[in-house]
């Protein structure tokens, strides 16, 4: 795992591509570029970990290039669950729920991620109100969608 620098990546990708990751979407070129600023930008190379189980459940990740495995452990096994793609997170369950990580994300391809640590996502929502509304929208409408998935899946699977 390599640290970028943060400005770089931002200028890189630019606001265009940026604002079509749905975590970020809505947000204002302002709390966009704030991310970016105060937050960290991460490579990985292909079957790297991003993080494993019981790792501290203090930050979450966006995923701007390339793609994850998640896998869930539960009672000492380990069972791949799905992939996470451009804009989605990474990792704020652990995070919002204040608990260690109860899974791993692995990258599937060379990957990059803007990691936010709870210290920004607090400080994120002292300077910039709006656009911390607008993003913890953004993430729980992400965990709607997935908790419908499954509840999807139960279903069809007559469980």
């Amino acid at each position: 795992m390599q640290t970028l620098d943060s400005s770089q990546v931002y200028d890189q990708f630019g606001l265009d591509y940026l604002k079509q990751a749905s975590t970020f979407g809505a947000l204002s070129d302002d709390g966009i570029k704030y991310l970016f600023e105060q937050g960290r930008v991460l490579r990985l190379e292909m079957n790297e970990l991003l993080f494993k189980v019981d790792d501290p459940g203090n930050r979450f990740y966006v995923i701007l290039q390339g793609s994850f495995r998640f896998f869930k452990h539960h009672h000492g096994k380990r069972r791949y669950i799905r992939d996470h793609v451009f804009g989605e997170e990474l990792g704020f369950i652990a995070m919002i729920a204040l608990h260690d990580r109860r899974g791993s994300a692995q990258a599937a391809e060379e990957s990059m991620v803007l990691e936010i640590s709870s210290f920004l996502f607090n400080q994120l929502h002292k300077s910039l109100p709006t656009d911390f509304g607008l993003l913890l929208l953004n993430l729980a409408r992400g965990m709607a969608r997935r908790i419908r998935e499954l509840n999807n899946m139960l279903v069809e699977h007559g469980i």
